[in-house]
């Protein structure tokens, strides 16, 4: 069987009587012990899939299915699914099953999606190359050498490596378009308050955002069309109207774009990268788009300001996990201040713990005015910005990291280079706007290369439309 790269394709298979809906999931579940030494999967739920396929199965035949029957789904270990074990990647939560599904599982079982189980990530949603899993490191299918990216390199790897059709990640800070673009993928973080955040398991909740991770622009659309829309669970969720994104996949329009001048211009951008945007940029202007150099001097600012913000409110989103309401307990504490300690200590991991104490110390009373104020303050001035350049141009061009995919191993020793990998994707998560990472070929080496586009906040229509056109 070869590899599908869109519901569509499937679909018209199964309409044909080519395929069945078991028969697929049969041949995931073959992918998933072939490259199990990937790691991507920390669980495969081969019991309420198979019960799902079926069952959809039926539906098909019978003409009542919904919208994503035929595709086969993973998701982000930190999405609550009923009934099924969620963890987070974290040994905090290990063996904790949900009480209640997610409004985004939720909203896939409606529309008929087969969820195939729950994918690899950093621990608690916190890193970049998915090496702080309780589990161990996901591996990237094009060298298992190499690490996927993070925090959802699970979600990515099971779709690069054909284990599932499509996934769920998380972005805070791009967790969902790095990780998509080390697997030469495709990763959507939609606006901020486009898609419910309630049954997901919190990191930072002012940057949180579920996103797909697809091989088609196509199921990318359809997935948020399903997913987004108010939700009387979250009260960040916008009341806006939710298009039809499908519908407008079509509508190939010349679009002005901002290039960020400093991004193609950084040290820290590989070669090959910024060889490759830069005859993307000429074959961009070819088609008839106006393509201008901007300047966005709040560039240094970006990665401290991303991470005062995000470990302040990781250390709040934290506090609950201590040993007494739920998650891993120490059974040989003398008291309750040593439960919470010991509990909290042998539950979290080490980079889990770092920006615990980081956030703690920004939030603390000497120090809250110097930093996590001022960082709001540089939050507001950047989304400032952000809306000043889309008044006049409708999209921005940016690499989505300063590499491809590194070592396992190379970069987890040292935070600060580690951190500052996710200079080009914490830009979109400040400000809250959409952006959406895109495969552009191979490196000299093999490896995927990606390019990042930025859109004004609720035009997941225009930036869908554009990737559509881009990649053909």
């Amino acid at each position: 069987m070869k590899k599908y790269s869109s519901l569509k394709g499937i679909q018209t298979l199964i309409s044909q009587k080519a395929l069945t809906l078991p028969d697929l999931l049969a041949y995931y579940f073959k992918q998933i012990e072939d490259n199990k030494h990937l790691n991507a999967f920390n669980e495969v739920f081969f019991y309420s899939a198979e019960v799902q396929a079926k069952a959809v199965q039926q539906k098909i035949e019978n003409g009542t299915a919904g919208k994503l029957a035929g595709m086969v789904i993973g998701i982000k270990d930190n999405i609550c699914y009923k009934d099924h074990i969620v963890t987070a990647s974290s040994k905090m939560l290990d063996g904790f099953v949900s009480p209640y599904s997610s409004t985004v599982v939720q909203r896939l079982l409606q529309e008929d999606a087969v969820i195939i189980g729950r994918l690899n990530c950093d621990e608690f949603a916190m890193g970049g190359s998915n090496e702080t899993s309780y589990f161990g490191p996901a591996k990237n299918a094009a060298n298992a050498d190499l690490v996927p990216g993070g925090s959802s390199g699970g979600s990515a790897v099971a779709v690069q490596a054909d284990m599932c059709l499509s996934a769920l990640g998380t972005d805070t800070g791009g967790s969902v378009r790095q990780p998509a673009a080390f697997c030469g993928q495709i990763g959507l973080k939609p606006t901020y308050g486009r898609i419910s955040r309630y049954g997901v398991i919190a990191y930072a909740s002012s940057f949180d955002q579920v996103g797909p991770i697809t091989s088609s622009v196509e199921d990318a659309a359809l997935l948020l069309q399903v997913l987004a829309g108010e939700d009387d669970y979250d009260s960040t969720v916008s009341p806006l109207a939710v298009p039809d994104y499908p519908e407008h996949l079509n509508e190939n329009k010349k679009q002005k774009i901002a290039v960020l001048k400093e991004t193609i211009e950084s040290d820290a951008l590989d070669p090959e990268i910024k060889t490759a945007i830069l005859k993307s940029i000429e074959d961009l202007k070819s088609k008839g788009h106006v393509v201008e150099y901007v300047s966005f001097d709040l560039l240094d600012y970006l990665v401290p300001a991303y991470y005062i913000l995000t470990t302040a409110e990781a250390s709040s989103n934290l506090s609950r996990y201590d040993g007494v309401h739920y998650g891993h307990r120490n059974t040989d504490a003398k008291s309750l201040t040593e439960l919470y300690k010991l509990s909290r200590a042998e539950g979290f991991g080490e980079e889990v713990k770092k920006r615990i104490l980081l956030g703690t110390f920004v939030l603390s009373a000497g120090y809250y005015d110097a930093y996590y104020q001022k960082a709001q303050q540089v939050r507001r001035l950047i989304r400032e910005r952000m809306d000043s350049l889309f008044e006049d141009y409708d999209l921005i061009l940016s690499p989505v990291a300063p590499t491809a995919a590194f070592k396992i191993g190379d970069n987890v020793q040292d935070a600060l280079v580690m951190y500052m990998a996710d200079i080009f994707t914490v830009l979109p998560s400040l400000s809250g706007n959409p952006a959406i990472a895109l495969p552009l070929g191979n490196n000299s080496a093999g490896l995927p290369l990606s390019i990042q586009f930025t859109a004004k906040h609720f035009e997941e229509d225009k930036l869908l439309a554009f990737s559509q056109a881009f990649l053909k």
